[in-house]
C-alpha cells in the first residue's frame, strides 16, 4: 500500500476511536475542522494561486 493508503486507513481508525471514546458532537466538530480548513485555505487563494496550483497539480499527474 501507498503512504497515502496508511494514512487514510489511520484516519478512518482514529475516526472511529473518536466516536467511541468522545462525545458524538466533539467527533463531528473533529471531522468537520479536518475537512473545512483546507477548504478554507484553498477558497482564500487569489484566482492566479489557483491557476499556480493547478498547474502544479497537473504537472504531478503527467509525472506517474
Amino acid at each position: 500500500m501507498s503512504n497515502r493508503t496508511w494514512w487514510i486507513v489511520g484516519g478512518v481508525g482514529v475516526g472511529l476511536l473518536a466516536l467511541i471514546w468522545l462525545p458524538w458532537w466533539v467527533t463531528l466538530l473533529i471531522i468537520a475542522a479536518v475537512v473545512g480548513v483546507p477548504i478554507a485555505g484553498y477558497l482564500m487563494l487569489d484566482p492566479s494561486q489557483r491557476r499556480r496550483l493547478q498547474r502544479i497539480r497537473e504537472r504531478r499527474q503527467l509525472d506517474r
